[in-house]
């Protein structure tokens, strides 16, 4: 059972929150994990480069001198890949790097990203966190009041709150998403996650309810037919 400490903004503890990393996921698949992380790395990718091949450049296909009896190394056109000028011998073309994951995996592997972050006690948690206006300053106080001014920090709102966003979003190395928005990569790259515990609260629920639609449905059997 892990107990982390709920700090207040000016860093204050003000309770703990009790959550089991196993609430999140029974087990850790670092396959899984490897496997998600590089599907969104993937999917990242526009693949809209292009290099011309010597099919694309200009210049004769006229062979440049006779095979035989000059005396130099034998050549083709001038668009030939060895030549400045050329096409290049293996040309990029436009692709699609995407690739699929299933849903339920990827919600699974989600789950394991977190209890990971739990597991190493890389999240910290905060009573509230809520703004009227954007107030940059006031967030940049409540990150360094948490000691959260890592390389990378991940805050998660309940849901989309603007107001958190807006205050955020000019701080060097910090990132806001809702809870609905998170991912393996996402959850990973971060080293420290800032959240509420109504935010646990949502996973641990999201968490239940999908084991409870992945669970086994009994097998219906087929009534015995009435011979006449």
């Amino acid at each position: 059972m892990a107990s982390l400490i709920i700090h207040d903004r000016s860093g204050k503890q003000v309770g703990t929150y009790q959550i089991e990393p196993a609430d999140l996921a029974p087990r850790i698949s670092r396959r899984l994990l490897h496997q998600a992380v590089v599907a969104y790395q993937a999917n990242d990718r526009q693949g809209t480069f292009r290099s011309k091949s010597r099919a694309d450049v200009r210049g004769s296909t006229k062979k440049m001198y006779r095979q035989k009896g000059t005396g130099n190394a034998r050549a083709g056109s001038r668009r030939s890949g060895v030549r400045r000028g050329g096409g290049h011998i293996f040309a990029k073309r436009p692709r699609d790097f995407s690739q699929t994951l299933p849903r339920k995996a990827a919600r699974a592997a989600t789950r394991m990203a977190l209890a990971t972050k739990i597991r190493d006690e890389q999240i910290v948690l905060i009573d509230q966190l809520q703004f009227d206006a954007p107030a940059t300053k006031q967030m940049a106080a409540i990150v360094k009041a948490l000691k959260c001014n890592a390389a990378s920090l991940l805050v998660t709102t309940e849901k989309y709150d603007v107001g958190v966003y807006k205050s955020a979003r000019n701080i060097a190395g910090v990132t806001v998403s809702p809870v609905a928005d998170l991912n393996a990569l996402s959850v990973t790259k971060s080293r420290l996650l800032l959240m509420t515990p109504a935010v646990l609260d949502a996973l641990k629920a999201a968490s239940k309810r999908d084991k409870n639609d992945s669970g086994d449905k009994p097998k219906q059997t087929k009534k015995p037919s009435k011979k006449s």
